[in-house]
């Protein structure tokens, strides 16, 4: 059987701490500290940045698309204000260009 000495565990734990901040220490010299706050305000913005990105995406497709519908407009020889239909298709995507379409096939753009 083993005799711990409770004096020697807590003096080889803040040996191993001390060894674990030194570890993490700076070029210039300084100790990071890191905390349980720090690891989940990181894990936190992580997950916000994958949760944006993941519903931009398919708002960035979308105006792409409405962009490229809106060039292919341009090239048929369909004559929508440039403008206005550039905003409304970045803004809204295929359904804002088939809607300025709509307006202009009824003569109010």
């Amino acid at each position: 059987m083993v005799d711990v000495n409770a004096s020697a565990v807590a003096a080889a734990a803040k040996a191993a701490t001390e060894a674990t901040a030194g570890a993490l220490s700076t070029v210039t010299g300084t100790t990071v500290h890191l905390s349980t706050m720090t690891l989940l305000a990181g894990i936190g913005l992580v997950a916000l940045a994958i949760f944006i990105v993941f519903f931009l995406k398919r708002v960035i497709v979308n105006s792409i698309l409405g962009i490229v519908a809106f060039l292919i407009l341009k090239f048929l020889g369909v004559n929508l204000p440039f403008l206005l239909t550039l905003i409304v298709s970045v803004l809204f995507g295929l359904a804002g260009v088939g809607t300025v379409l709509v307006l202009h096939f009824f003569g109010l753009v």
